[in-house]
């Protein structure tokens, strides 16, 4: 978007039973038969209309364990040369974000939050950017995607 690398992400309707109003990345269920990378791009064709033709797909991240949902989590990076009209899906994405890249290497925007699940409060790292903020898997997702290209938390 305007020469500026950018991550999309979703955050989740008000109305889902698992993670409502969080900001994630597009992903589910893998059907049988699916690769990860299939998955991830029906996955974000049926949450945000993504026309996966000219999407090219980078590699995958670390799996990741949710223990909240029980899910393992493959993340796989993918690129647009250009920004895609994107619709989010109803009852399930209440809106979509385009979070500039430089905007996750700004050091600025990471901080800490504090979250309590069955009477244990813990500090998380957590990206707050614009009106949301970014934690849980979806900032470690982040977190290693930005490793990924070199960052050290160093430098803005």
């Amino acid at each position: 978007r305007h020469d500026i690398p950018h991550v999309m992400l979703t955050v989740r309707a008000g109305s889902l039973a698992r993670h409502s109003g969080q900001v994630s990345l597009p992903g589910g269920v893998v059907d049988p038969g699916e690769t990860f990378e299939q998955a991830a791009l029906r996955e974000a064709h049926e949450e945000v209309a993504l026309n996966v033709e000219g999407i090219r797909v980078l590699g995958a991240l670390t799996p990741i364990d949710i223990p909240v949902s029980g899910f393992r989590l493959h993340p796989i990076v993918a690129a647009a040369d250009a920004r895609p009209a994107l619709t989010p899906s109803d009852g399930e994405v209440a809106r979509i974000l385009h979070v500039p890249l430089e905007d996750l290497l700004n050091l600025a925007h990471l901080r800490s939050s504090e979250r309590t699940r069955d009477g244990v409060t813990l500090t998380v790292p957590a990206f707050h950017i614009a009106d949301v903020e970014i934690w849980g898997a979806t900032a470690m997702v982040l977190a290693e995607f930005l490793a990924v290209l070199d960052w050290t938390g160093s430098t803005t």
